[in-house]
Parts: C-alpha cells; structure tokens; sequence
C-alpha cells in the first residue's frame, strides 16, 4: 500500500488507474433519522433530486435536512470511477469520487435555485481540491445536475455568484458542474452522522458572500 502514500491526493485518477470496487451496493438504513424519509428510492411521489459536493459531507448533509421543504438527505460518493467504493478506497483518491450530498426536495417548497444558494453560501467553491484544511480530489466543489433545466439553473447560479465572489476579492469558481451519475450511498456509519455525534467534525464553511437572489427559475 505503499504506493498510496507517495501520490498526489490533489490530482484527478484516470479511470484505468483507479481502484476496481465491487458488484455489491452499501446497506443503508431504510429511514431517515431526522425527517423519516426514506434513505433510499422510493421516494414521495412528485420529489426531485438533487446532488452536491462541498467538502466533507457530514456537515454539508445537516445543512441541507435542515432547510425547508427538504424531504430527504443522504451521503455519498459521486463522480468517480470506482463502483461501490468504501470511505477508505474514497479517502485514497484512488476512486476519483468526490463526497457528496443526495437532496431529495419538494419543489412546491422549495426550489432547485434555493437549494443552490444553499450550496454556493455553505462552502467555498474556489478551492479546487479542497475545502478548508480537508485536502483531496473527495472534497472538490461539484453540482450533479439530473435535467436539463438544473443544468441551466447551476450554471446561470454559478456565473451569478462569480460576479459578487469577485467583487468581494475571491478567485475563480473552480466547482465541477456535470450530469449526475452513478450514486453510491457511503456507510451507515456516515448516513446523519451530526445528528448521531453532536460533536462531531465538521469542516463546512463558506466565503461569507451572499449568493445573489433573482437567478432564472428552471425551465425559463
């Protein structure tokens, strides 16, 4: 294992270098322990998905449950290569995934665009791969977007919150902006882990820069 000590943890596996995983999926409780919801699908007829990465996912996920009209959260590892990755394989960076956060969300309560300024005030997503003193390709900033209409929503959001993070002296967004993929839910151990360990790590933390109201709702 020596080999995984001399790498580089900041620079993107390609995806015949990375680790293989394994046909099996993670076990992961049947309900939320928060909102008891269910972890994984079926979900509540007429909810959306939305998929997120800013940092270590254990705060990012409680920032999200805690938001209105969010009827579900879970952790997870997306964007990668390896199937069915366990944290460990994940905390290589041999798997090229980063930690993400699932919300699943009623958009009759809240919309897709107020779960991206969530996103974008909660972290700072000029970073590139890292957040804060958690160093890694698993940390990177990304948006996993499932239509069309998020796709527009994320980038319009993204050059919105650019033109302030600018004017307030940051540098250039650097937050993967791609379709979502295979979703690999993490560990139970990880599932809520802040409502479980309430003085338990978490490293989120923004820029402090207001993400800017009006973005084009999706769709438009």
């Amino acid at each position: 294992m020596g080999w995984l000590f001399g790498r580089d943890k900041t620079s993107m596996v390609s995806p015949e270098s990375a680790l293989p995983g394994r046909p099996a999926r993670m076990v992961v409780p049947a309900r939320h322990a928060v909102l008891d919801a269910p972890l994984a699908p079926p979900y509540p007829e007429g909810s959306e998905t939305a998929d997120f990465g800013l940092g270590c996912f254990w705060g990012a996920e409680r920032i999200f449950w805690q938001t209105p009209g969010v009827v579900s959260t879970s952790v997870g590892y997306e964007g990668g290569y390896t199937q069915n990755p366990t944290y460990e394989e994940v905390c290589t960076g041999q798997t090229g995934h980063t930690e993400a956060v699932r919300v699943v969300f009623d958009p009759s309560k809240v919309s897709y665009e107020e779960l991206l300024r969530v996103f974008w005030e909660a972290h700072n997503p000029t970073q590139g791969m890292r957040q804060g003193n958690d160093v890694g390709t698993q940390y990177r900033s990304a948006i996993y977007f499932h239509s069309p209409a998020q796709e527009k929503s994320a980038l319009s959001s993204r050059d919105a919150y650019q033109k302030v993070l600018t004017e307030a002296g940051h540098g250039q967004i650097t937050t993967e902006i791609a379709p979502a993929g295979d979703y690999f839910f993490a560990e139970e151990y990880h599932q809520q882990y802040l409502h479980r360990n309430k003085n338990g790590y978490c490293g989120i933390g923004g820029t402090g820069v207001a993400c800017p109201a009006g973005i084009a709702p999706a769709g438009e």
